[in-house]
């Protein structure tokens, strides 16, 4: 049973929360969720695996059901929290407005802190080096830096040294770009916190007090950066935690994306000739006799490695590549390519594991008291950059060389060209499945874990969530699992249009038709949001109906053309005017965007959002399951297309008394055999059928 302190505590919380919210309304699909995790964190329904994946719909109120329910769990246990999330937006709304109120409505002293990965820190060194001397920051650019470059570097160094910037890159007026950010990105290597003027420096600062938090808030690429390092190096140890993920529907992705890697072939042969130059200077600052062999390790390892990288670049014919990429079927390698990538794994491993050891050596003399700080910082400052570089490299040619798999999918791999260097190609390597991945970091060995989204399900079903993410659906294993609807009245609150259209979307007309039709489909004076599948396909729309728009005294704003944030403040002014507002978006813009109340009541959805089928990744997917005698199609992209379609009307109805119409313009809802699957996987909106 459910400890009676935890019940106690839970109980009390909800009793004031009552009076804490005015016009509060009990929910009984908010009590039965935080009941229900409270039951599984507890162990009631299996001892070992407190598994719990929850959809709980839009209304229900589930951050603040989960906060109510692991907190007491953990916090009485003495045990960990953490809260992983998708998207900034959710992390926000858990520090500044869910977590303030469950800590005013609970008996319980906790403490909460948001945790960022290093890599959304600067590193002071690195900054100071890329502000400095033109010969230090051809070091760290792969490409001579363009003049607005160094002016923004030099304004984030001034605005770091005053305190007016803390060094997150996430706090910073405006979006860095991902070129710029590498070179002063902190690293492990760079960022050593036994210096004492790195003590202070933005990531050390931020990450000191992460040990004390009861409650982590962090997001699933830093979990899985985690798990990778073994768990418990960056957050606290699996086994003493309790994981939420909130948007868990995004977490295979995630996981996916952090097993993947990808490099280039001259593009490294570049930089590893500028490390080639400098070992010696490196070498210099630590002891002789100890250095030496990591030294000649380092430049025989990058010796062979620039002329094989280079020749490799020779052996591939732009010819034979589709829209810029190459796919190696299955996985399979021809067997040259497979010998030398077992000889570029040995290689670029030797050569990072050299560079490592040759940054250990000078930082242990700086720890020491036998060589300056000031001298030894930026030399390590650049080696962390050559070092981040190495383990990339290796990974790659470590995923290259991995011998096909007797079980489970083949990995991905594919060359694609590369268009800021000719007669450069980027190896790219990606697993298919990370479900087992998942299961062995963090399921078999957390305390507990609660999954939720308002979008978990597919076609009405939990499994295409779980064979993704490496959760058992066999009721022996004791996950549990839970599907709570939304509280809104759908059928009195919304409309579903699928109107007549002369084209369906694969139609090469239809592009054109949606020119022509759109204008009819807005609603004058009102919040309208039209949601397109792809970039390409709604500019040409907007370039089309911008200046008919604009006679007509309606105002359009497209995703893109400036910051979220910016178009979103613009709208709510516009609406609030009595205007008309148009917002164009894409899949971002289907998901995490709320807009309640009359901010939005007519969503145009112009398509099935199916996944795009030229990711290799994905035809290497659909490979495998055909090669399985499946059918991708059904296995995949429409379970995929379903929860995109649910995320997309879920933006219409935000609050109860929110009402509005939704209209999508693709006509393979009725004509084809998916689209009733696809139709009752959505909410039970009144429905129209033209």
């Amino acid at each position: 049973m459910t400890n009676s302190k935890i019940q106690n505590s839970i109980r009390n919380s909800y009793q004031n929360l009552q009076a804490q919210l005015e016009n509060f309304v009990p929910r009984r699909a908010q009590n039965y969720l935080v009941a229900e995790i409270a039951k599984t964190l507890c162990g009631e329904y299996h001892n070992k695996n407190r598994i719990i994946v929850a959809e709980a719909g839009t209304g229900i109120g589930k951050s603040l059901s989960y906060l109510m329910a692991t907190i007491p769990v953990a916090f009485l246990s003495q045990r960990k929290v953490v809260i992983s999330t998708a998207t900034v937006a959710l992390q926000e709304q858990l520090i500044n407005k869910d977590l303030p109120l469950f800590r005013r409505i609970t008996d319980l002293n906790f403490s909460f802190l948001l945790a960022k990965g290093r890599q959304r820190y600067c590193c002071a060194e690195k900054l100071a080096n890329a502000c400095g001397a033109e010969g230090q920051q051809v070091a760290l650019f792969e490409t001579k830096p363009k003049r607005k470059d160094i002016e923004l570097l030099e304004t984030m160094h001034r605005s770091l040294a005053q305190g007016k910037w803390d060094g997150d890159r996430d706090s910073w007026p405006k979006s860095i770009d991902d070129n710029i950010w590498q070179m002063i990105v902190s690293d492990k290597h760079s960022c050593n916190n036994s210096m004492p003027s790195h003590r202070g420096c933005p990531f050390q600062k931020a990450r000191s007090e992460l040990d004390k938090a009861d409650v982590i808030i962090a997001n699933h690429s830093l979990v899985m950066a985690d798990a990778d390092l073994g768990g418990g190096v960056i957050l606290s140890e699996p086994e003493n935690t309790i994981y939420v993920f909130d948007e868990a529907h995004h977490l295979p992705h995630v996981a996916r994306d952090h097993s993947s890697a990808a490099a280039s072939l001259k593009g490294a042969a570049t930089w590893l000739e500028r490390l080639n130059q400098s070992v010696t200077k490196f070498a210099g600052l630590a002891d002789e006799k100890r250095v030496a062999r990591f030294r000649n390790e380092l430049q025989d390892s990058v010796q062979q490695l620039i002329p094989s990288l280079t020749q490799l670049a020779s052996r591939f014919d732009p010819a034979h590549f589709v829209d810029g990429i190459y796919r190696f079927e299955h996985g399979d390698l021809p067997e040259w390519l497979a010998s030398e990538s077992k000889e570029l794994k040995q290689l670029s491993q030797k050569g990072a594991q050299a560079t490592a050891k040759i940054a250990d050596l000078i930082a242990e003399r700086v720890k020491d008291g036998e060589i300056a700080a000031r001298l030894a910082e930026p030399a390590l400052a650049e080696l962390g950059f050559y070092i981040q570089r190495m383990d990339n490299l290796a990974q790659v040619w470590l995923l290259m060389a991995e011998p096909p798999r007797e079980k489970g999918a083949p990995l991905a791999r594919w060359l694609e060209l590369n268009s800021e260097r000719e007669g450069d190609f980027t190896v790219n390597v990606s697993p298919l499945e990370v479900g087992w991945q998942l299961d062995q970091q963090i399921w078999s060995r957390c305390l507990g874990a609660v999954l939720v989204s308002a979008t978990m399900r597919a076609l009405n079903s939990f499994s295409f969530f779980c064979r993704q993410a490496g959760i058992s659906e066999k009721a022996e294993d004791g996950t549990r699992f839970l599907a709570l609807a939304s509280p809104f009245d759908y059928q009195n609150q919304a409309e579903l249009r699928v109107p007549k259209m002369k084209y369906e979307p694969q139609a090469k007309e239809f592009t054109e038709y949606l020119i022509e039709i759109l204008p009819n489909q807005i609603k004058d004076k009102q919040a309208n949001l039209v949601l397109f599948s792809s970039y390409w396909q709604m500019n040409q729309v907007a370039d089309a109906l911008e200046a008919k728009f604009i006679k007509k005294g309606w105002a359009l704003q497209i995703q893109g053309k400036e910051s979220r944030n910016e178009i979103l403040n613009k709208h709510k002014t516009l609406v609030q005017c009595g205007k008309t507002s148009i917002l164009f978006g894409t899949g971002s813009f289907s998901e995490g965007l709320d807009l309640p109340g009359e901010l939005l009541e007519n969503l145009i959805i112009t398509k099935i959002p199916f996944g795009v089928p030229t990711s290799p990744v994905e035809q290497a997917h659909a490979e495998y399951i055909e090669h399985k005698g499946g059918n991708p199609f059904m296995q995949i992209t429409v379970p995929d297309a379903s929860k995109k379609l649910i995320q997309s009307v879920g933006r219409l109805l935000r609050k109860e008394r929110d009402s509005g119409t939704v209209t999508i313009l693709d006509r393979r809802l009725v004509t084809k055999r998916y689209g009733k699957a696809l139709l009752d996987s959505l909410p039970p909106f009144k429905r129209v059928i033209e």
